[in-house]
């Protein structure tokens, strides 16, 4: 089965889990911090997916590092995840878990990559296009600086790109001098 779809239901499960038990925000910030400590910590992403490294020595460190920091649900759904041997996949399952709450929430994460960073009127006119373009609710906006634009912006949201940059306007022009 997919990496994705295992990911989803686990994911699917924790997050029924934590409406039923009215921990929902909580478990929202600890698979955050879990997924942002997995993203920044390359060798604890690849302790986790070493298949070497046996199961309960991952538990030890998982606990080591997140026991005091994490929800006692979050820390046990951990363990079942580490018993069942799916640690290859837990960056997966966070990340599944973040975007399911977002879509239960009406939460829209978009990127925009601009060559200077933006002013506070420039992020909610970002935010604007996004909020229309997705009928979301609420948008969470990523900046990030490339000096490779040139000028211009990029915007993602989701599977969507708008290529606004003075670098893809040059390379439009290139082909079709070239045509």
């Amino acid at each position: 089965m997919a990496v994705a779809t295992v990911a989803s239901r686990y994911a699917k499960s924790l997050l029924d889990l934590a409406q039923e038990q009215g921990i929902t925000e909580t478990l929202y910030k600890d698979m955050r911090l879990f997924k942002q400590t997995v993203d920044q910590s390359r060798p604890l992403l690849l302790m986790l997916k070493n298949p070497i490294v046996r199961s309960e020595k991952k538990s030890a460190v998982l606990k080591a590092a997140f026991e005091k920091r994490l929800n006692p649900v979050t820390m046990s759904f951990l363990q079942i995840i580490t018993k069942k041997n799916r640690e290859p996949i837990m960056d997966a399952i966070a990340e599944a878990f973040i975007t399911q709450y977002d879509k239960l929430k009406g939460v829209e994460r978009a990127t925009v990559i601009t060559t200077v960073p933006l002013t506070d009127a420039l992020r909610e006119k970002f935010k604007a296009i996004v909020l229309k373009t997705t009928g979301g609710k609420l948008v969470e906006l990523e900046e990030k600086i490339d000096q490779k634009l040139i000028g211009g912006y990029v915007l993602r949201v989701g599977d969507q790109q708008i290529d606004g940059s003075i670098r893809n306007q040059l390379n439009e022009l290139r082909l079709q001098f070239l045509n």
